[in-house]
């Protein structure tokens, strides 16, 4: 469809008051799934987060890169393999995951972002202790729990004009270093930095009432429902995990969590400078307070 410049016009118009709302306030992006793999969405993805940046949004953006630690493994012919959800992590899998998530990975993204405009710095969680963590669990080796955010990393980017790009690798005191759950990191940073919005890609289209039937999804949605239908086995599987963390972040203080799909082109603008958004927006509480989806 052949759009004129008055139509375009009148897009930027309508999406004038959003980017006045969020001038200046904290987005966390967490960034994963199909948008990170497939090279389109990928470069779709990386024009978003430098345009909200340009317009006066500051936003930190957090990846994880499991697919393509499994894939330098095989190729080293080591086998991945996974408890609970999580990756098992001995010694020599956790080099690996240093060096795909805070090497490659890492300054692939920062590097696509310089070539879209954008001003990004990329981090691991070790880079200023920034993510202190100890283990999880034994039987998982070096899979890391966070235990603290330095949030001052962060925000002394922040506000020299930086997008910080998160890998997420944490480190304790006596300088073990852990793998972290990339959405678990996004949380705690999102809370750390009292974020307007967690914005966390998935490759599904939100929480669904009916997991078979993609347009059942529910648009808004607070703490107490989201765990009722936890409980109830309507969130299942890999989302159970996923809807914790919102939960864990609203509950810390962050605004609003919002659970997108991340193989719709351009999602996080639909979401972030539209009236419709995308996906599933949670909240803290709908019947005490009044909340606007957008």
């Amino acid at each position: 469809m052949e759009i004129n410049n008055a139509t375009r016009a009148e897009i930027l118009t309508q999406a004038l008051p959003y980017i006045r709302k969020y001038h200046d306030r904290v987005a966390v992006v967490k960034y994963g799934g199909n948008a990170m793999i497939n090279e389109e969405l990928k470069q779709q993805v990386m024009e978003d987060i430098v345009l909200l940046s340009l317009t006066g949004m500051k936003i930190v953006l957090v990846h994880g890169g499991g697919p393509e630690i499994t894939s330098v493994l095989e190729k080293m012919g080591k086998s991945s393999v996974f408890a609970d959800g999580l990756r098992v992590t001995d010694g020599e899998t956790m080099d690996v995951v240093q060096m795909v998530l805070a090497g490659r990975i890492n300054k692939s993204l920062v590097n696509l972002l310089a070539l879209k405009g954008g001003k990004s710095i990329g981090v691991s969680g070790v880079d200023g202790r920034l993510l202190r963590a100890e283990p999880l669990d034994p039987r998982l080796g070096f899979v890391g729990r966070i235990t603290d955010v330095n949030a001052q990393v962060l925000t002394d980017l922040l506000e020299k004009g930086y997008i910080p790009v998160v890998s997420t690798i944490g480190c304790d005191e006596a300088g073990n270093v852990y793998n972290v759950n990339a959405d678990t990191a996004a949380s705690f940073i999102a809370c750390a930095l009292n974020a307007e919005r967690l914005i966390t890609m998935t490759d599904i289209s939100g929480i669904l009432k009916d997991k078979d039937d993609p347009s059942s999804i529910i648009p808004l949605i607070d703490v107490e429902e989201a765990k009722r239908l936890t409980k109830a086995g309507v969130i299942t599987g890999g989302m159970i995990p996923k809807i914790k963390c919102c939960i864990d972040a609203v509950e810390q203080g962050v605004k609003k969590v919002i659970i997108i799909d991340g193989r719709i082109p351009h999602a996080i603008l639909l979401e972030t400078l539209t009236a419709e958004g995308a996906g599933t927006m949670v909240v803290k509480n709908l019947k005490e307070h009044k909340v606007e989806r957008t």
